[in-house]
């Protein structure tokens, strides 16, 4: 029997072909991406099912505290599976960089959508949040002309004696604002302003930011400093109706809005030194700074946007517009350690 030579020629190609169709999904189905992360919201694995819906990319995660993490890739070497670094404060952020863990970002995509001052050093690491660590206030106990035009320097006056609340020195929030204001002020004038912070201080520093807020609701301080998300969630009542009523009970004052600007930290990521797949971590970061990834997070954890397209949760945007400090986040870790020195030297506990 004769074969048509053109039916023959195609039975010989459809085998090759479904060979090379094979082999390309099963490269996609081996894409994939490692993430090590000290972050902790549920909100975020919304974040890595719509990466890998819109990739492809399969999303692994190695959650734990950032000192867990550090141990583990200093085990894993040059052979680490990490990809992507994943956390909270750029204090966090740059010790690894100041570890030898990250890489220089190389996407214009990311570089375009963070201002350099929303940036680490040598862009090894980048925002994809804000947050502002700010004043909350009682108004039974502080009038809105006592607090208007306050500075984070007025904390040290003899006015606020025994009326303030904050977290402890070892608290990497903490430590960031001083980092910051030793940027903009230096040692000598950060040390004499965090001695008289210390000697106004309500109460021996304790509990997290929440903690602070609530005793300024329940008059056992007139004022803290707390990052502006707590209110968030704490308005939102997803941390119960005792932390709601606190919530309800106080106000927001935004600190020097008559000069540098209240300050800022933030959440972000950065791409590992060895990591295996460069360009799906690079990706993965892309994401966290397209819009549908922005108002994800924002709406989920009351971080403000870094896209300026983007607005916050209602809560937090009824608080109004503030001037914000652009003293660039790579400096907190930069004086981190003379931070911890200065605090120390002051017995901020």
């Amino acid at each position: 029997m004769k074969i048509n030579k053109f039916l023959l020629l195609a039975l010989l190609i459809v085998p090759i072909t479904l060979v090379f169709l094979t082999n390309t999904n099963e490269e996609v189905q081996n894409e994939e991406v490692n993430i090590y992360t000290s972050r902790h919201y549920d909100a975020d694995n919304f974040l890595y099912e719509q990466f890998t819906k819109k990739t492809g990319i399969k999303v692994n995660i190695i959650s734990g505290k950032g000192s867990a993490l550090i141990e583990r890739l200093k085990a894993e070497g040059i052979n680490s599976p990490g990809d992507v670094f994943f956390t909270v404060d750029a204090g966090n952020l740059a010790n690894f960089q100041k570890q030898g863990f990250l890489q220089s970002i190389q996407s214009e995509i990311i570089k375009q959508s963070v201002p350099v001052e929303l940036r680490g050093e040598n862009d090894e690491w980048v925002a994809v949040a804000k947050r502002a660590r700010v004043i909350f206030y009682n108004p039974e106990l502080v009038s809105e002309g006592e607090i208007k035009d306050i500075n984070y320097e007025d904390l040290a006056s003899d006015v606020w004696k025994n009326g303030v609340a904050i977290r402890s020195s070892s608290n990497m929030y903490n430590q960031s604002l001083v980092s910051s204001l030793i940027s903009n002020l230096g040692i000598d004038e950060t040390e004499k302003w965090a001695k008289g912070l210390v000697s106004n201080f309500a109460r021996k520093p304790q509990g997290n930011d929440r903690s602070q807020i609530m005793a300024v609701a329940n008059k056992e301080a007139s004022i803290a400093i707390a990052n502006t998300y707590y209110i968030g969630i704490m308005l939102s009542g997803k941390g119960g109706k005792e932390q709601l009523n606190a919530a309800q009970k106080v106000k927001i004052a935004f600190p020097n809005q008559n000069n540098r600007g209240a300050h800022i930290n933030v959440s972000g990521g950065g791409v590992l030194k060895h990591s295996p797949n460069r360009e799906n971590a690079e990706k993965f970061l892309e994401f966290l700074l397209s819009e549908e990834a922005q108002v994800h997070i924002v709406n989920n954890t009351f971080e403000y946007p870094v896209l300026e397209s983007v607005k916050p949760h209602p809560i937090i945007e009824s608080f109004g517009d503030f001037k914000m400090d652009k003293t660039s986040i790579a400096d907190f870790g930069k004086y981190n350690p003379e931070a911890v020195k200065l605090m120390d030297r002051v017995s901020w506990q």
